[in-house]
């Protein structure tokens, strides 16, 4: 069992995402490591994209606040190997990005996988890569150890659906509800029928898009989850601290609170309905 699948076997896993150089490099590395702290089991980290279709506004304007403070693929890699967290790092990207990387020489995607597995990058969610045109970049993750994270959503089904699921590893990504990221009040009643829907797979099922308090990952774990992904409740405490100038000190303790909230969340959702240990 890999790194990021053994986050997954003692209990619910707590996944954040946050967009790396948010709003700056300096701050975004305190704000990882604030996550780890609040338990966070494995970390996404963006990598910005000017064109990031999957997300809402609030992870659009992270994106945005992350090129403007100069992130760019290299960065990003100097970014992961500076951090300094016992977490599993994922990152969340366009393929876009992963295919142009390195020099006209360059075996495409691989040479963007070989240099995030250098860095310390274990995994990659890429929400704009259809499961058809996966193999390459399935057969690099195999190449340097990396899982590879398909996004569900509660319309797939069928062929798409073995596809994805004949390529996934680390966890499925499962989306709460259609639509874009985005913080919300309720949990979506599609949960728990997707979560059905993949029972017969035996990999990880982690559910994003909506999440914002801890009451939401209990339900969502009680519903069947394996782990719960939470992005935008954490880049709004980002946001709220730089449009408030608040220092990042201030910012890291209010991230760490809430991804404890999350965390403690979530553990307690697998105690109102206790759930197999994964082997």
């Amino acid at each position: 069992m890999d790194a990021i699948e053994s986050a997954f076997a003692d209990g619910p896993a707590f996944v954040p995402y946050l967009a790396a150089g948010d709003p700056d490099y300096d701050a975004s590395l305190e704000y990882v490591k604030a996550l780890a702290r609040g338990g966070a089991d494995v970390i996404e980290l963006g990598l910005p994209f000017s064109e990031p279709v999957a997300e809402g506004p609030t992870i659009q304007a992270a994106v945005n606040r992350s090129l403007d403070a100069g992130m760019t693929p290299d960065r990003f890699f100097a970014f992961v190997e500076e951090l300094d967290v016992d977490v599993p790092l994922v990152c969340m990207t366009y393929y876009n990005l992963i295919y142009r990387y390195g020099d006209d020489d360059a075996e495409r995607p691989r040479a963007f996988v070989e240099r995030a597995a250098k860095a310390g990058i274990e995994g990659f969610v890429v929400p704009d890569l259809p499961a058809e045109e996966a193999d390459p970049l399935r057969e690099a993750c195999d190449e340097f150890d990396c899982d590879l994270v398909f996004i569900v959503a509660p319309t797939t089904q069928g062929e798409r659906l073995d596809r994805i699921m004949s390529r996934v590893s680390g966890y499925v990504y499962v989306q709460a509800r259609l639509g874009v990221t985005g913080a919300k009040a309720n949990v979506s009643e599609q949960t728990g029928q997707s979560l059905d829907r993949l029972a017969e797979w035996d990999v990880p099922k982690a559910v994003g898009f909506g999440i914002s308090s801890g009451e939401q990952a209990g339900e969502v774990v009680a519903a069947g989850a394996d782990g719960v992904i939470v992005g935008s409740a954490l880049v709004d405490i980002v946001a709220e601290g730089h449009e408030a100038d608040e220092d990042a000190a201030t910012v890291a303790d209010r991230l760490e609170a809430k991804a404890r909230e999350l965390k403690d969340g979530a553990v307690a959702g697998a105690q109102r309905t206790p759930r197999p240990e994964r082997t």
